[in-house]
């Protein structure tokens, strides 16, 4: 398996991702200080979405398992437009969900030339296993990555240390509410959801996380919004 750096839960690092990546300066990623209305109404409107880090434990696994397993089997309604891909890179998680976070965007964010613009081109009409493995050989998202990785607070971990935290992205299209991950067989539906009521109904989600395993205090919450 190919293995990056991790990028740091950090506004500051993951901004000049973006950045690098062609994300305009309109755009930028927010600390999200709580799950209240309180702390909910500090984030810069409009929000495009939610990424949520959630520490990988065994009863995260199990969470994950059970909703698989019920999804098989009762169904589920995904939308046409959504753009999911599957996580083969180690240590790519936060890429990945910003990746998913901007791809599901384009309406809204309009990306200058780059590395990303031309990797959701090209990766548009592909299945979430393809696009997965595109990324394993894209140079430009890969390099940009490695760049950010060491900017962080604190020293990167090295590229073989398996990570016990896992970034997710939270996104709305066609009025459904959308939880991306690329560790998961499918893309997941929350229900319904608008642009209005997104930034609330995607707290919701992230407190389901956290309420499912109240002993952890790893969880951190960013949101990729309009710039201040």
């Amino acid at each position: 398996m190919v293995r990056w750096l991790p990028l740091e839960s950090n506004p500051e690092v993951m901004n000049k991702f973006m950045t690098g990546l062609g994300v305009p300066s309109t755009w930028a990623i927010h600390d999200v200080y709580g799950m209240d209305d309180d702390l909910l109404a500090m984030v810069p409107q409009p929000v495009a979405a939610l990424l949520l880090l959630y520490p990988l434990t065994s009863k995260a696994d199990e969470n994950k398992t059970n909703e698989e397993k019920k999804i098989e089997k009762d169904g589920q309604d995904l939308s046409p437009n959504l753009y999911f891909m599957k996580q083969f890179v180690g240590n790519a998680c936060g890429t990945v969900a910003l990746v998913h976070a901007i791809a599901n965007n384009t309406d809204k964010i309009k990306l200058d030339d780059g590395a990303l613009k031309e990797f959701i081109s090209k990766t548009k009409g592909k299945n979430p296993e393809d696009r997965g493995h595109a990324l394993e050989e894209d140079e430009g998202i890969s390099q940009a990555h490695e760049e950010s990785a060491q900017e962080g607070q604190t020293e990167a971990p090295d590229r073989e240390s398996k990570l016990d935290t896992h970034f997710i992205a939270l996104v709305e299209q066609d009025g459904h509410l959308y939880e991306l991950d690329g560790r998961k067989k499918f893309p997941i539906n929350h229900g319904s959801s608008a642009p209005a009521s997104f930034l609330q109904d995607a707290a919701k989600v992230c407190r389901t996380f956290m309420e499912s395993d109240p002993g952890e205090s790893r969880f951190a919450v960013v949101a990729l919004a309009a710039s201040d």
